[in-house]
């Protein structure tokens, strides 16, 4: 039986001091498969980048576990979570903020790899390019000089440096267009299949996560209120919140759009009226 990568359980995160304390994260249970997309999807708010920068120890874990390749790292130190989830990596929203646009591309790829006491940090660079299909001589040029889908791919080329195990992919399409993201994600598909790596994708469009996932777990305030496999979630969602979010996807035919208007407005109905705990 291979063993999980990762393994989340009742995760809690909470934000603030004492009694203003705000449970943002509750009791929150996944796993990912080596090789194995999870995608985390919900409104804006509900939780789900919170839910990524706990795992990169970014976001204060209150109560729960979080164990990666066997061992827990919920409450490492920064040097030993430095040292313990260099198979740990990410990538953000934002392909224009999450990338120094003084720095040369080289530069940023080779930065983890100089971090991490790599003495020839500088070989790797032409592969890495390629692996995301940028030219050879992208590496001289700055960061600022590039589109924002190709800042994604040097984005995607600097969480490969260290040979990842899982990359949490924070929303990493949806800064960009429709026909931008569509590459961006067969490249993601692509570089899996090539390496094995496994994803943590958190969006916010079901439409999306479709394309990519193997299995989606849905986010509702702050809770995971559907998991399944993306064929059965997308085509027949258990949950009205789940509904809601499918309808939500904008469709080109304005007669088929208003229909789902209409029926996403009653999911959202029945979603409000369905039994849940909202304290805390």
């Amino acid at each position: 039986m291979t063993e999980n990568i990762i393994e989340v359980t009742d995760l809690h995160v909470e934000f603030g001091r004492a009694a203003k304390k705000k449970q943002v994260i509750r009791g929150v249970n996944f796993s990912i498969a080596p090789g194995e997309t999870l995608s985390l999807v919900g409104e804006s708010g509900s939780g789900k980048s919170t839910i990524g920068r706990a795992l990169l120890g970014l976001a204060p874990v209150a109560h729960g576990t979080v164990r990666f390749a066997g061992g827990d790292i919920t409450h490492l130190t920064r040097r030993r979570r430095r040292r313990n989830t260099v198979g740990l990596q990410a990538i953000f929203q934002d392909p224009y903020s999450s990338l120094n646009p003084a720095m040369t591309v080289a530069d940023i790829l080779t930065e983890p790899l100089r971090v991490r006491g790599v003495k020839d940090a500088q070989s790797p660079v032409k592969e890495l390019l390629d692996s995301v299909h940028l030219p050879a001589d992208s590496g001289r040029r700055l960061a600022s000089e590039f589109s924002g889908g190709q800042r994604q791919r040097i984005a995607i080329a600097r969480a490969l440096a260290l040979s990842p195990r899982l990359v949490v992919c924070d929303e990493p399409t949806s800064a960009l267009d429709v026909s931008t993201q569509a590459r961006i994600l067969s490249l993601l598909r692509e570089l899996q299949v090539r390496t094995g790596v496994a994803y943590l994708f958190i969006s916010h469009d079901l439409g999306v996560v479709r394309q990519i996932s193997d299995r989606i777990a849905v986010l509702r305030h702050g809770e995971i209120v559907e998991t399944g496999a993306t064929a059965t979630v997308t085509t027949t969602p258990a949950h009205p919140y789940t509904r809601a979010l499918m309808l939500a996807t904008p469709v080109t035919d304005p007669l088929e759009q208003a229909r789902r208007r209409a029926e996403r407005h009653a999911a959202l109905l029945a979603e409000a009226a369905a039994p849940h705990d909202d304290a805390a």
